[in-house]
């Protein structure tokens, strides 16, 4: 509970701040009420898909109308900062933007609109962020956490005992970015999906072997829209605490859905529970690398973590203040 004067009822003062997570899919920004060890809540929220990966040029640079489209969405996320009095903003931008030849001229007029530069993410420190994040909901009783999250561009793995990995990494296995190079049917042609399927798992090799290193983990939670996705097709409800729906996946139950997935069309999809319209052209992609990577890291059931990269952000940021 806050006070009018912005004080919680606990006496923490608290910040409204804005994260502004750019994304491959969408520009996502969300405005919290954070105070230094409070739980964040959410004020207000914007959300606008974008799907950078079909803009990009054969030279790695964001078309025209790419740019265009970011930024559009980038302005209406600020005229939501703007009305919700936003006392500080936390921009970031992910693999996409990183990558792009472009990026650093469409960051500049990105940082422009936003009022301050925007951070740039390495893929390794998008895996930190999220471990962070759900190593704060889960605590300290859940162990050793493998933590895994299947974004537009990237897949981040991070494990560790400690609010730090021992291990962090981001391989180029995105459900978008696969998408385009391997899927380009609707629906795919099933030679297609065995060759994304061949890709995903020898790029995995080297990753798995690294984290086959490591003691054993005591939990498995997986995060991100195309994981909660999945999990609500493929997965199965289970009490806890609170108000919040939470959701477990076995490996055999996706693997059972995925040539499913693949046999319909990205319209045919949307009837499905849990694939929302903006996720249903790349679900087949993100079906195909979640399975693989549970495969390659002798992974059976994943338990969906709600918090991710932008609860991370928030969470680094107040340890901060």
């Amino acid at each position: 509970m806050t006070t009018t004067n912005g004080t919680p009822a606990n006496g923490r003062p608290t910040r409204r701040l804005g994260v502004l997570d750019i994304g491959s899919n969408t520009v996502h920004l969300a405005v919290v009420d954070a105070a230094y060890g409070a739980r964040p809540v959410q004020a207000a929220g914007a959300r606008t898909v974008v799907r950078i990966m079909r803009y990009l040029e054969p030279d790695g640079s964001l078309s025209p109308d790419g740019v265009a489209a970011m930024l559009d969405a980038v302005d209406t996320a600020m005229v939501l900062a703007r009305e919700s009095s936003v006392d500080e903003m936390l921009p970031m931008a992910t693999s996409a933007l990183r990558e792009a030849t472009n990026g650093p001229d469409v960051l500049a007029a990105i940082s422009e609109r936003v009022g301050r530069s925007v951070q740039v993410l390495s893929g390794e420190e998008e895996a930190r962020l999220t471990f962070l994040a759900a190593r704060r909901w889960h605590g300290w009783a859940a162990g050793r956490l493998l933590v895994l999250d299947i974004g537009g561009g990237s897949l981040e793995i991070a494990s560790g005992v400690d609010e730090e990995p021992d291990l962090a990494a981001s391989v180029p296995l995105g459900a978008g970015r696969m998408t385009m190079a391997y899927l380009p049917g609707d629906p795919p042609d099933p030679a297609d999906v065995d060759a994304l399927r061949e890709h995903v798992r020898a790029t995995l090799a080297p990753t798995a072997e690294a984290f086959g290193r490591l003691p054993r983990r005591d939990h498995v939670v997986a995060t991100s829209k195309t994981f909660r996705s999945l999990a609500r097709l493929a997965g199965m409800q289970h009490e806890v605490v609170g108000p919040d729906e939470r959701w477990r996946m076995r490996r055999s139950q996706l693997a059972d859905w995925v040539p499913r997935l693949a046999r319909l069309t990205a319209e045919g999809r949307t009837a499905l529970p849990g694939v929302t319209p903006e996720r249903t052209v790349q679900i087949v992609a993100g079906g195909v690398v979640a399975v693989e990577t549970m495969r390659a890291l002798g992974v059976d059931e994943v338990e969906i973590c709600p918090w991710a990269l932008r609860e991370g952000a928030i969470l680094r940021r107040l340890d901060h203040i």
